[in-house]
């Protein structure tokens, strides 16, 4: 090949280079140009649908389409969570993850459709969940530190409940235990109403769950809450104290969600999603309607979900090596 022809070939090779780029660059210039899906790892009606579908409708107003909100519950949000792993990365399928995607599932399952740390995209963390150590009204001991006490002088008297093995709630109440000497033995519920069906009825002494599940029964008189898990007081729940308040300096568990997208965002997609997530997360009345249904406004972009699987991920896996929590 001459000189000439060489200079020709690699003179088009560029300009065909140029020609199949330009089209994915006006696509991210004309992002959004149709609806966008965003995957809710629960069922439909709990508060993080509704979290779900306060963001669908914020980014719909911010982004110019629609947002529809489709819900993929099932094994914890391990469904969801590799439908989005294996999804084209080009801003049109969003996920609303949750604490136990990023950090509980990879601490006790062994396969995962997903890698928590490379097969997404993190573009902001949203909300937090509190939980809720609560007991049964029979059940002798007023304050978390008398609990533990009585716990420890009969330790096969008592047992806590929880929503299901390797959730939140579970890991929640094994970081207690560990935390501040609690003999408790876990017992798994498939969901939250049979597990505080089981507290209610004396099945179990103890029980740990979302403040969303728990406050309308402890404002009922039906089970009396003990502590808070999180760092902070819980605006439901003003009156009860946490567990470093309680005692245990230090000591903080909750579940959290993170705003996703498949890995290999574009740069300007993610950009572009991430400033209508942060003005969504602004808006006071987004913010005022979380509180109302129980989560905890916790806007931070997207290096804040990376920052923190990174920090409790190994956490996450001490506990579960220490408990033997697992699930498969």
């Amino acid at each position: 090949m001459t000189s000439l022809t060489r200079s020709r070939f690699l003179s088009c090779l560029a300009a065909g280079a140029a020609a199949l780029a330009a089209p994915a660059a006006f696509a991210q210039q004309g992002y959004p140009d149709r609806p966008i899906k965003l995957i809710v790892p629960f069922a439909p009606g709990g508060a993080t649908d509704i979290l779900g579908r306060l963001l669908a409708a914020g980014l719909s107003d911010k982004l110019g389409q629609p947002v529809i909100v489709e819900n993929r519950p099932g094994a914890g949000t391990v469904v969801a969570g590799g439908l989005v792993a294996k999804a084209p990365p080009d801003g049109y399928t969003l996920f609303l993850g949750a604490s136990s995607t990023l950090t509980y599932n990879p601490a006790i399952r062994a396969q995962l459709p997903y890698d928590p740390l490379h097969s997404f995209t993190p573009l902001g963390m949203v909300a937090d969940m509190g939980l809720v150590l609560v007991a049964n009204n029979a059940t002798p001991g007023k304050t978390l530190q008398e609990l533990v006490a009585l716990s420890k002088a009969e330790p096969d008297k008592f047992s806590y409940g929880s929503f299901g093995t390797g959730s939140s709630v579970h890991f929640g109440g094994e970081m207690l235990k560990t935390a501040t000497g609690l003999k408790a033995m876990h017992v798994p519920f498939n969901g939250s109403s049979p597990s505080l069906t089981a507290l209610m009825g004396g099945q179990v002494q103890l029980a740990v769950d979302t403040v969303v599940a728990t406050t309308p029964l402890i404002k009922a008189g039906k089970i009396r809450a003990i502590a808070t898990l999180g760092a902070q007081r819980l605006p439901l729940l003003p009156q009860v104290p946490t567990v470093a308040e309680s005692g245990y300096p230090g000591f903080s568990a909750d579940t959290w969600f993170p705003f996703l997208a498949p890995a290999g965002l574009p740069a300007p997609v993610r950009q572009k999603v991430e400033k209508a997530l942060a003005d969504v997360m602004a808006d006071p009345a987004v913010r005022t309607r979380l509180v109302d249904v129980g989560l905890t406004p916790a806007w931070g972009p997207g290096s804040v979900v990376t920052e923190r699987v990174e920090r409790e991920l190994p956490q996450m896996r001490a506990v579960a090596a220490r408990s033997g929590i697992r699930v498969d």
